[in-house]
């Protein structure tokens, strides 16, 4: 049952990201921003979707029904430590690459430490959910998967940024 209660608070997690990217969506390209890395995002969406499915199907294959609480308090770490990225950015904030023309980069928050911190938060996200509820398989097929991507991404970002 923890593990159901688990899955479904992670995809309305990803719903909620979801909306709040298309309203701030609409707001930057109200501001004339561009769209960066366009290409790989139906990638994205689709490593995304099938890391939930997978997850299930780890779960109902290896019935792994313990979960780890340390693990789960850690998850509760990242979503605070998302929460402060999505804060700091407010309306940049996106599931997609956009670059406002006449705004700066955000350089407070945590990006006053590193360049990219949703991106290490994205990754730690990853095994740990995973790793709540020991679906080691999946983790690890996922994490060299998501790793992939993010180099292909954070190349991009790097570019919209460079502008």
């Amino acid at each position: 049952m923890a593990f159901w209660f688990f899955i479904g608070f992670i995809i309305l997690l990803r719903l909620g990201e979801l909306s709040l990217a298309r309203r701030n969506e609409q707001w930057l390209l109200q501001q004339g921003a561009v769209e960066y890395g366009r290409k790989h995002y139906p990638v994205m969406v689709a490593l995304r979707t099938r890391f939930i499915w997978s997850m299930i199907a780890e779960y109902l294959i290896r019935g792994a029904g313990h979960y780890s609480l340390a693990l789960l308090v850690l998850f509760l770490f990242l979503l605070a430590m998302k929460a402060w990225v999505i804060s700091t950015l407010g309306k940049f904030w996106n599931t997609r690459i956009y670059r406002a023309p006449d705004f700066p980069l955000v350089k407070k928050g945590p990006y006053r430490y590193i360049k990219h911190p949703n991106y290490l938060i994205v990754i730690a996200e990853i095994a740990v959910i995973l790793l709540v509820f020991h679906l080691w398989y999946t983790a690890v097929i996922f994490s060299v998967l998501n790793a992939c991507m993010l180099y292909v991404r954070i190349r991009e970002e790097n570019k919209a940024l460079d502008m």
